[in-house]
């Protein structure tokens, strides 16, 4: 099988914290498109080949890039990529759409949206399983990540009957003073290989109950999941006899990125993805006074303090550190422990890795709840890591190899006796790596979890309610997600999911999310005969 290595550059495509590679030039008969036991694709309608642009029709002209199942390395099938000019047609298209689409009133808006939902509920299993097959999440999970698009269309939904403005007091007879929202235009969304298929519905959802249309560029590696994706929303949208270009899609590589930061079209970029890209996408946005929604990296961390219930610990640790092999942007990467319970932790922990192993394989088998890594490239990540925090004088209590199969597999590892500000330490690597690090107190705790740069996510483990009140204080967590008593990842759909610092600021899903993707304006009326100035200025 003869294949070629394409390497997309660095500035706008390491999306989901690494470099894009991808394979192309396949034999046909390779692609597990083609075997039954994947039939699941087809019920999805993805084949050989697949268009990787749509705007109301589908079209791609650009690079054709194989996806690859990390699971044994073969490929799965092809995505004709887009082109700048098809990308320029795509947001052409998507703000004519705009405008029949900002003026449905937003309860039909909502309507549609829950449509969509119900479209995915049908495709639930098959999406899940391509999820799954694709990025390499276990099935659960898979499931999982569409049933949170489901989720959010639901909560979209009755969001479209409370989007809300507001009437405050006017100093001034005769006079009302009021808060508008109205929609902001096209939504640039570019999203990461991590979760293929809900960042997108977190954005979708919301931005179109809102009134606005979308451009949505997916991770090249999980390129299948956005055009499966697309063909659901699609669907609705034509059945209902919309434009299609409402929920556009523009599969390709960084000229796509670089094009969706730098368009003064799109008022809005949403981008997930590693700290370095994202800081370039928000100076780009902002270098035209666009707005950016940044959903970065995240150096998440458990505080483990001398009260906790352990065997809550563990439980939960397991799946924070291990589970997705390390790959969500809330996947504790540090253990904060009180020195009291720091040497039973990690022999628990230790005991539950092994189990986890046992666990290793396919993610799309029933009893598999470990799977590969997305690519090559992150084992190399993983290798250099661990090779790294050896030399800094850490020590690996297990885990730290790449395992001898088909496939990108590596061991969940735990390393022990580094600083808290051992540069390894202060720098995330996407991957089941997490560090155990020894305190006293839950201040001191409290200091080490926020000195990285990034502010994701965090969780104290305590029965203690004074340093429960002091971790959620001023002086407490300085993360966007501040738990007690459960892991860093697995968060809901109805708060605000967002980071601090480098993670970027952003915010998505639920609680006020949506005044993200709406412009505010501040509105008097006068319905007096008078004319008074504010704060009793005369002129006259």
């Amino acid at each position: 099988m003869g294949t070629r290595l394409l390497t997309y550059g660095a500035k706008y495509l390491k999306h989901g914290k690494q470099q894009a590679y991808l394979f192309r030039n396949l034999s046909s008969g390779n692609f597990l498109v083609n075997d039954p036991k994947y039939s699941f694709l087809r019920d999805l309608g993805i084949e050989e080949v697949n268009n990787g642009v749509y705007d109301g029709k589908w079209s791609g002209s650009g690079e054709v890039v194989t996806s690859i199942n990390p699971t044994t390395g073969k490929p799965i099938a092809q995505v004709r990529q887009g082109t700048l000019q098809e990308y320029h047609n795509a947001v052409e298209n998507s703000q004519k759409a705009w405008h029949q689409w900002a003026d449905i009133p937003a309860p039909k808006r909502g309507e549609i949206v829950r449509q969509i939902g119900d479209a995915l509920r049908r495709k639930l299993q098959p999406l899940g399983q391509l999820v799954s097959l694709e990025m390499g999440k276990i099935l659960p999970e898979g499931i999982g990540e569409v049933q949170e698009y489901v989720d959010i269309c639901d909560y979209a939904t009755g969001l479209s009957r409370m989007l809300e403005g507001k009437i405050y007091p006017s100093e001034r007879a005769g006079h009302a003073l009021l808060e508008n929202c109205n929609p902001l235009g096209v939504v640039g969304v570019i999203s990461a290989f991590n979760f293929p298929v809900a960042v997108y519905g977190w954005n979708n959802a919301i931005a179109l109950v809102c009134g606005n249309t979308l451009v949505w560029k997916g991770a090249p590696t999980t390129s299948l999941c956005s055009v499966a994706t697309t063909k659901i929303v699609a669907e609705v949208l034509e059945a209902n006899n919309l434009p299609g270009a409402i929920c556009t899609l523009v599969a390709g590589g960084t000229e796509i990125g670089q094009a969706i930061s730098a368009d003064e079209r799109i008022p809005l970029v949403s981008f997930t993805g590693s700290t370095p890209v994202g800081k370039q996408v928000g100076v780009t946005v902002q270098s035209r006074f666009g707005r950016s929604l940044l959903e970065l990296g995240g150096n998440n961390a458990i505080v483990v303090d001398a009260d906790a219930d352990l065997d809550m610990v563990v439980r939960a640790a397991l799946f924070a550190c291990a589970g997705t092999a390390g790959q969500r942007c809330t996947t504790t990467r540090r253990l904060i422990l009180h020195e009291k319970v720091h040497d039973e932790v990690i022999q628990r922990l230790v005991n539950g890795y092994k189990q986890i192993l046992s666990r290793l394989g396919d993610p799309l088998d029933s009893n598999v709840i470990y799977g590969p890594l997305h690519t090559q490239i992150s084992v190399k990540n993983y290798q250099n890591t661990v090779r790294e925090a050896v030399e800094l004088g850490g020590r690996v209590e297990f885990g730290g190899n790449v395992l001898d199969r088909e496939g990108f597999f590596v061991e969940p590892t735990i390393i022990s006796q580094l600083k808290y500000n051992s540069p390894v330490v202060l720098k995330e690597t996407f991957a089941p790596i997490v560090y155990a690090l020894k305190v006293s107190s839950v201040d001191e705790a409290i200091l080490v979890n926020n000195s990285v740069t990034q502010g994701l996510s965090s969780s104290l483990f305590t029965q203690n309610l004074s340093n429960i009140f002091k971790w959620l204080g001023p002086k407490g967590s300085d993360c966007g997600i501040v738990n007690v008593n459960i892991p860093t990842n697995g968060a809901e759909i109805g708060g605000a999911f967002g980071g601090e610092k480098h993670t970027g600021g952003g915010r998505e899903s639920g609680s006020d999310a949506w005044k993200q993707y709406v412009r505010r304006s501040t509105v008097t009326i006068n319905y007096s005969k008078e004319l008074p100035l504010a704060q009793g200025i005369k002129f006259e």
